[in-house]
């Protein structure tokens, strides 16, 4: 596993671009003996695998990791650093897909410890591309018919080999909001003669803050942040510009949150461009939705943490993170579960997720591998 994940470590691929990492995972399950399809949402591969112990069934599992890289810049120094400039696996994509891979293989050397089916699911695109969205429109449960799924992400700053199973919310919905001010534009020493559209965008950041902190119930949690705005030009001082854009980003734990984000930013952009007597044109894009864990799937996920690394390296929740995974587009069509894979504290202090500096710990490469196997004893021993 530390060589497949040093490999693709090597040559990082963005989403929808994955063709060299689908095609050695294709390859290496075919070795095995697991039935293979490729292309399923684009780039994205699943292997099937049917274990031969007692009546089996037709129950069936589906075990998803991911496979896109990042585009930004590595700074690991590591002697399997990325080759291509400009992008790396600054998200642990590398190690989900080993993982994964060296849960294939012993479960293909064991069939005798299953019956019915495992889908292995290795999933392109999952950065705000949208990838699982893709499998799922591609008819990823209806070619591959699953009674559950399930998804792991490594979690660094969580002791190496530690499984967490949250209950209920595990990460936050992701998605993006625009307003766009409009007004008359005129001369910055003469403002009574126009209307300021970045008077209104000033008065408008400054009340986002009150929708989470006065609207949403403190033992909720919410967050609208602004990531971009551009007005006017900057060699032109002495002039208050007609139109102002500004974007954000917008998270929540739950659809009713999440709603109230939505129907509020657009009143108050509304109500700030009204007494700024300018126009507002606000706009919220859904992109992904909250990862909710299912009880009875985050039960047998605790019971194959357990077995697979102990009770002492098991917990059976963990405070729901605000970043989005699209795995929420499986939970959504069938009942699952996602759980955190402790890497440990960074080898460099800014280790962490979408940092130059990250890299997985191959340390915890068996754990999640041995997770992998135990869930499907579970499921399906």
């Amino acid at each position: 596993m530390t060589a497949w994940r040093r490999d693709f470590h090597r040559h990082p691929e963005l989403g929808f671009e994955e063709r060299r990492t689908a095609g050695i995972v294709a390859a290496l399950l075919k070795d095995w003996g697991i039935a293979v399809e490729e292309g399923i949402g684009e780039t994205g591969v699943v292997g099937t695998l049917t274990g031969t112990r007692g009546p089996g069934g037709n129950r069936a599992v589906a075990l998803r990791a991911d496979m896109d890289a990042l585009a930004m810049p590595e700074a690991t120094g590591a002697a399997y650093a990325s080759t291509v400039p400009g992008k790396m696996h600054a998200c642990g994509h590398d190690g989900h897909t080993a993982m994964l891979l060296g849960a294939a293989r012993w479960l293909a050397s064991n069939r005798d410890r299953f019956g019915g089916t495992v889908h292995f699911v290795f999933q392109p695109a999952e950065e705000s591309l949208g990838g699982a969205r893709r499998m799922v429109k591609d008819g990823l449960f209806e070619r591959f018919p699953a009674d559950a799924v399930y998804g792991m992400h490594n979690l660094p700053g969580l002791p190496v080999g530690t499984v967490a199973v949250p209950k209920g919310a595990v990460l936050a919905s992701s998605d993006t909001w625009e307003v766009t001010f409009r007004g008359a534009g005129v001369h910055g020493a003469r403002p009574h003669l126009g209307t300021d559209a970045p008077l209104a965008a000033a008065q408008f950041i400054a009340a986002l803050p009150m929708i989470v902190a006065r609207e949403i119930d403190p033992l909720q949690a919410a967050v609208l942040s602004v990531g971009h705005m551009a007005a006017g030009a900057r060699n032109a001082p002495n002039v208050i510009p007609a139109e102002v854009f500004l974007c954000g980003t917008a998270r929540a734990f739950s659809e009713e949150v999440r709603s109230h984000l939505e129907a509020r930013m657009a009143a108050v952009a509304r109500g700030v461009a009204a007494t700024c007597r300018v126009e507002a044109e606000p706009r919220y894009i859904r992109r992904i939705s909250p990862t909710i864990n299912r009880a009875e799937q985050a039960a047998v996920a605790v019971k194959a943490a357990r077995a697979a690394v102990g009770g002492a390296r098991t917990m059976d929740d963990h405070p729901p993170l605000t970043p989005g995974e699209d795995f929420s587009e499986f939970l959504a069509v069938r009942p699952g579960a996602y759980v955190w894979l402790g890497t440990g504290d960074p080898a460099h202090p800014e280790g962490f997720h979408h940092n130059p500096h990250f890299d997985f710990n191959d340390a915890a490469l068996p754990h999640g591998a041995a997770f992998w196997c135990a869930l499907v004893e579970q499921e399906l021993g």
